[in-house]
């Protein structure tokens, strides 16, 4: 099957960025970035998806890009000024129930991720609190990565689906970092340095020694369920009835 090349275009206040991709059948692999200085411009973003279903983003819409199916804007200069972890503690609250995921991991990841800065962009391309590639967002169903909510979900969800499928904390950190297929290729946490630093980062901010710098770390629990689910908590006296470990 030929392989069709497709180009992202993110441009931002004093910054272009262009983000080609590979698109193969069903998948979208990154594969490279280059960043040139350009003329400062609105801070709103909005995306485009043109008809073989490849999802653009940009602050510069273009009514005459062929083949789209018209812009949206998915965030506004305007839009409620989000700073501080308490602004999502509603969201994280929301998700941490709906995915049986501790409120205090979720922060952990965010802090890592984002620094808390709902409109992050990194030099790869990953986007928002949770840091959403392109192609994570869409197999998530995030339509608009920079919504704080839809982010949360989608990086929560994503995060449930590691636990579950390698049932141990830091190897989902490692595979949240630098994909799955990595850590069942080595078997284990990559010996990529970034990722290395990564899982040790959030386990640090999870056990409370970054999160509140005043804070006595906390001990983390490896709590299995009766139906074999895995949850990790800093809480266990709420899960007396089943098998609880020290993690």
């Amino acid at each position: 099957m030929t392989d069709q090349t497709r180009k992202f275009k993110l441009t931002m206040p004093s910054f272009t960025w262009y983000i080609f991709v590979m698109a193969r059948t069903a998948s979208i692999i990154l594969f490279f970035i280059i960043i040139t200085i350009g003329t400062g411009s609105s801070a709103d973003i909005y995306k485009y998806v043109d008809e073989s279903g490849i999802t653009y983003y940009t602050n510069v819409p273009d009514t005459n890009v062929p083949d789209s199916k018209g812009f949206s804007k998915v965030l506004s200069e305007k839009s409620k000024d989000y700073q501080r972890p308490d602004d999502y503690e509603e969201i994280i609250h929301s998700m941490s129930s709906k995915y049986d995921i501790e409120p205090s991991l979720i922060k952990a990841v965010i802090s890592v991720e984002s620094n808390w800065n709902y409109s992050a962009v990194s030099n790869k391309g990953a986007m928002g609190l949770m840091q959403l590639m392109p192609s994570t967002a869409k197999d998530l169903s995030v339509s608009n990565p920079f919504n704080p909510e839809e982010n949360i979900e989608g990086g929560t969800r994503y995060l449930r689906f590691l636990l579950d499928k390698f049932n141990d904390l830091p190897l989902a950190l490692a595979a949240y970092n630098a994909g799955p297929k990595k850590v069942e290729s080595h078997g284990g946490i990559p010996s990529i340095t970034e990722t290395r630093q990564y899982v040790k980062k959030v386990l640090s901010a999870y056990k409370g020694k970054s999160l509140n710098p005043g804070a006595v770390a906390a001990r983390i629990y490896k709590v299995t369920l009766d139906d074999g689910t895995v949850l990790f908590t800093n809480t266990p006296f709420a899960y007396q009835n089943f098998k609880v470990s020290s993690f």
